[in-house]
């Protein structure tokens, strides 16, 4: 049995949702062995900064919080799908040929996991094709940009999938993974009451 981490490293300078300085995780030392002291660091963070689960609340006034999902539905069988060639947008078109089935959990590969640093034209998956997910009924969608949408107003790909009770999970690092079956293991921080949580991601080959 192989592991094959496909998380992003948490550091100072990572790629973070349009670059914004504000995104940036921050690591500082707060006492040190110079002191006489254990080393202990502080990290301040987005929810949303690499790879993390997004919850309902993050895009339904009212939706759920991070807590309501479970292990059960972040861990099983899943597939990745290479979408390596698509150069905009990931179309209901570009999802046909790849049958996929009700309660499927899919992770997209696309050009986002050939780089580390942001590109304000990942490839994104626009609002027909998430509505054909949703009337497929999939368990999960995955994807190796930071955000599934862009430059869609009232973020209707977010929106569909989350009414149908389908997981989003984002900042995947697929480069270093072929297209295949596998068992996705995802474990996000133990977190309660709000909109999103950092996960650790790894599949099982």
């Amino acid at each position: 049995m192989r592991i094959i981490d496909i998380s992003m490293t948490i550091e100072e300078g990572m790629q973070v949702w349009k670059n914004y300085e504000s995104k940036k995780p921050s690591i500082t030392n707060v006492q040190n062995h110079d002191q006489g002291k254990p080393h202990e660091s502080l990290l301040s963070m987005n929810v949303h900064t690499g790879t993390h689960v997004d919850a309902p609340l993050h895009m339904l006034p009212g939706g759920d919080t991070i807590e309501t999902i479970s292990l059960e539905q972040l861990c099983g069988p899943a597939r990745v799908i290479d979408l390596t060639h698509l150069k905009d947008h990931i179309s209901i078109e570009d999802l046909l040929p790849y049958a996929i089935q009700r309660g499927e959990r899919i992770l997209f590969k696309t050009s986002s996991s050939l780089t580390e640093s942001f590109d304000m034209e990942f490839p994104y998956l626009r609002a027909d094709g998430a509505a054909y997910l949703a009337e497929i009924g999939v368990a999960l969608v995955g994807t190796d940009a930071l955000g599934i949408e862009r430059a869609q107003p009232e973020y209707p790909t977010h929106r569909t999938l989350m009414r149908h009770g389908i997981v989003i999970v984002e900042g995947l690092r697929l480069k270093h993974v072929e297209a295949g079956n596998y068992t996705l293991m995802l474990a996000p921080l133990k977190l309660t009451g709000i909109d999103a949580a950092p996960a650790r991601a790894f599949l099982l080959a």
